[in-house]
């Protein structure tokens, strides 16, 4: 409760409200990290850099966001939520002024480095908080939350950047002076919402690079394995090589390009994850692998026939499928750890998430220079097909631990 002695712009949030708070800034972060995606074609149009150079900028980016991960993902459950997300809120703001600054590659790069470590602070330690301050008589709200805030602010970020760029003045600064102003609203609402850490001891432990998973989670958590690789190495191919292939396709306004693929899976996604909220979690990995195994079937043909709005169609197919894959994936993973566990279990599941997102793009992208654009795509989609067949399977079944946890909810 509030006290009645403190004026009322000193007293905390209330944790309801705390809740959505922290959710509207699990929005912010994959938004702020989806809009170098359609600044990318402009930047290259500036400085004349390769699209090999494109590829690094982007592993970068990835390398220090799981490192981030692996250093800073179990330090909230210690030192408390509220101090981790300040300093990756003021980390990300340090990275909009650095994209205002850049006049090379070299800044972008530095630039993206410092959004990494950021992203990858802030990410773990929301999820659990949001788990930390769902309402105890709505058991799933954190899951839907976790499900849809990384796809909303991808589709998010990306179409808003992209519009700014191609209609509004300032292409390479307004979108920057935007974001710093929506962090600081964001440190606001971090600064007066309750602290739901337990803060027990060994930070200092916390901050060794570790992966791995107690015994009893790893049973649960690969039989997730193969959904969360399909939809996020889906997701990298579209936010990387995304743009180039739809080129052939949307020529017309050619900064909006990688908005729109990026818009029409993650937001077709987030939309999915809101109205499949209330079903069980490993029947809507399953319907996963259904759509996205058939969204990506579409995108081969269109890709194959050179038609356009076909492949476009399977992009929308394909987020249905992305959407449920989130949904699926975090709503398992909200009900499996112990709560002095939840920050370390989210770090685990997003060191895993990006390594799917950043690896196979990364490699994708050098095999496109040497055997096509074309080529590399329909083997990625392959591959990917085959994946979420595996994943069809693979999340047939439940695990003893999800249903005594079904019977006794965080």
């Amino acid at each position: 409760m509030n006290s009645p002695n403190l004026p009322l712009s000193s007293r905390p949030i209330e944790p309801g409200r705390a809740f959505w708070a922290m959710a509207a800034i699990a929005v912010t972060f994959p938004a702020i990290s989806a809009v170098p995606s359609p600044l990318y074609s402009l930047y290259q149009d500036m400085w004349g850099f390769s699209d090999a150079v494109l590829t690094e900028v982007f592993a970068i980016y990835v390398v220090a966001l799981l490192f981030s991960l692996l250093v800073f993902g179990g330090l909230s459950d210690h030192v408390g939520r509220r101090p981790v997300l300040l300093g990756a809120i003021a980390m990300e703001a340090l990275s909009m002024i650095l994209f205002l600054l850049s006049g090379g590659v070299e800044m972008l790069a530095f630039a993206r480095v410092i959004q990494g470590l950021a992203t990858g602070a802030a990410l773990a330690t929301l999820s659990a908080v949001i788990v930390d301050l769902q309402p105890l008589d709505a058991p799933k709200r954190s899951g839907v939350v976790n499900g849809v805030a990384p796809l909303a602010g991808l589709a998010l970020g990306a179409l808003g950047c992209g519009v700014l760029v191609q209609f509004a003045p300032w292409p390479t600064s307004l979108i920057f002076i935007i974001l710093l102003v929506a962090l600081a609203f964001s440190a606001l609402a971090v600064w007066k919402a309750p602290e739901t850490s337990a803060l027990r001891p060994g930070a200092r432990n916390s901050l060794k690079p570790k992966v791995g998973l107690p015994a009893h989670l790893r049973a649960d958590f690969i039989s997730l394995l193969p959904i969360i690789v399909a939809g996020w190495a889906l997701a990298g191919l579209y936010l990387s090589l995304g743009p180039s292939i739809a080129a052939s396709f949307i020529d017309r306004d050619p900064y909006l390009t990688g908005a729109i693929v990026v818009t029409a899976l993650c937001g077709t996604g987030a939309l999915t994850v809101y109205l499949l909220r209330e079903r069980e979690p490993r029947s809507v990995i399953r319907l996963a692998a259904a759509w996205l195994s058939v969204g990506i079937a579409i995108n081969l043909v269109g890709m194959q026939l050179d038609f356009g709005p076909l492949a476009l169609t399977g992009t929308v197919v394909s987020g249905i499928g992305f959407g449920a894959a989130a949904l699926g994936s975090f709503g398992v993973l909200v009900d499996l750890p112990r709560p002095e566990e939840r920050g370390e279990l989210f770090a685990f599941a997003y060191v895993v998430s990006y390594i799917a997102f950043s690896v196979p793009a990364v490699i994708g992208g050098f095999a496109s220079d040497q055997f096509g654009l074309d080529a590399t795509a329909m083997v990625y989609g392959a591959v990917i097909l085959v994946m979420t067949v595996i994943a069809f399977f693979a999340a047939g079944g439940k695990h003893p631990r999800q249903d005594s946890n079904l019977r006794h909810p965080a």
